[in-house]
């Protein structure tokens, strides 16, 4: 099953090598999401981490300003916020600065904080990340959409507290709560009316957890009468397509290994399949694609048919390649997949059928004419000798 009108982008958390020169590789994000911008993508939705070295966006916000300023058309999440390490006022604040300052081009993502060496560098309990996501949440989605909230918790108080704007976008903010495979972000994403964001989708655990999520979601929101819709819905997963699949597998090798590394030596778990090939491993258990554009669609119907149906697909942007293969690759997506689930060429598609269908009809006609000016061309010159 497919979608009409399904929108794309990537999530860009993001992942650079240990010997990158990190300024240099900051560019190079602004540059990567003003080519989206220039291929048609919908979504770049921007990380927030403050450990472990790869991860380097510390603010999803300030990238945001200033990308913002160099693109025209696509719209910018900031996710997932680590909801956990602000204070919610201050962080409903500028997300709704970010709203006026791009023109209603930045969504709102919302999760308890992703690396646990993150929480550690400031004294916070990963076993209580999660409770005080959902306090967050409770407080910030109001905030959004204009309201006055007065709240106390252990870590946290609101007294009449409102924000000076009122949002450019209408009715307000778009916003997501994240959710892998703990049923905690569904549930929050439903009580609240907001959108999903599934982060892990293509994993073993995240993919089998679609369909029950969205249940969770959809019955949640049901309870608290609040308007819930797939096309809210995003899924991520890491895809790099070429030519071939012997193109693309070739063009892994230059990060692949440093990526598997950090999300098992850093990361909230080991992402990678156990194999002797980590990128044979990768396509071999559903987790990523490293092939060819009917790979990349063939992944993506294999997400809709699981799901029951969602709204956007979001890359995981990971630097597998090197710079030119990774823009290439993004190319052929824009190219030879996004279309094919945006019904963009069903009228050609008809226009060609219809046409070949008559084919045999009028190019008789085509050739009596053609005759016909011969022949009088032939009469023409006999007269004039």
């Amino acid at each position: 099953m497919t979608r009409p009108n399904l929108k794309f982008g990537i999530f860009l958390a993001p992942f650079h090598g240990l010997k990158e020169d990190p300024t240099r590789a900051l560019e190079r994000d602004l540059q990567l999401v003003s080519y989206l911008d220039d291929l048609g993508y919908d979504y770049a939705w921007i990380g927030e981490h403050h450990s472990g070295g790869m991860e380097i966006i510390a603010s999803p916000e300030v990238f945001i300003a200033q990308a913002a300023t160099q693109t025209k058309h696509i719209r910018f999440g900031a996710g997932v916020s680590s909801l956990t390490f602000h204070h919610p006022l201050i962080l409903a604040d500028r997300i709704m600065q970010l709203d006026h300052m791009t023109r209603g081009r930045v969504a709102f993502g919302m999760g308890p904080g992703a690396l646990p060496s993150d929480a550690q560098m400031m004294g916070i309990d990963t076993l209580k990340q999660r409770d005080m996501m959902l306090q967050a949440i409770e407080v910030l989605v109001p905030l959004l959409r204009g309201e006055t909230v007065t709240r106390k918790t252990d870590w946290f108080e609101l007294d009449e507290a409102r924000l000076q704007l009122q949002s450019y976008s209408k009715p307000s903010v778009e916003m997501a709560v994240a959710s892998q495979v703990s049923p905690s972000g569904a549930r929050a994403a439903g009580i609240h009316g907001v959108g999903l964001l599934s982060v892990g989708a293509t994993t073993t655990g995240g993919f089998n957890a679609l369909a029950a999520n969205w249940e969770i979601c959809a019955r949640k929101a049901t309870e608290h009468s609040q308007p819930i819709n797939r096309n809210a819905w995003s899924l991520v997963g890491p895809m790099h397509i070429a030519e071939t699949r012997e193109e693309a597998m070739n063009n892994v090798r230059f990060g692949l290994n440093e990526w598997i590394a950090y999300f098992k030596d850093v990361a909230a778990l080991p992402i990678a399949p156990m194999g002797e090939d980590p990128a044979e491993a990768l396509v071999a258990s559903g987790l990523a694609v490293i092939g060819t554009p009917d790979d990349a669609i063939d992944q993506i119907q294999r997400l809709e048919t699981e799901s029951g149906g969602f709204g956007t697909f979001l890359q995981m942007a990971h630097n597998w390649a090197d710079w030119a293969e990774t823009k290439r690759s993004y190319e052929l997506f824009a190219r030879y997949v996004a279309p094919q689930f945006q019904n963009r060429n069903d009228n050609r598609r008809e226009s060609y059928q219809w046409a070949a269908g008559n084919h045999a009809q009028t190019m008789p006609k085509v050739e009596q004419a053609i005759g016909n000016e011969i022949a009088k061309d032939e009469a023409e010159k006999a007269t004039k000798q």
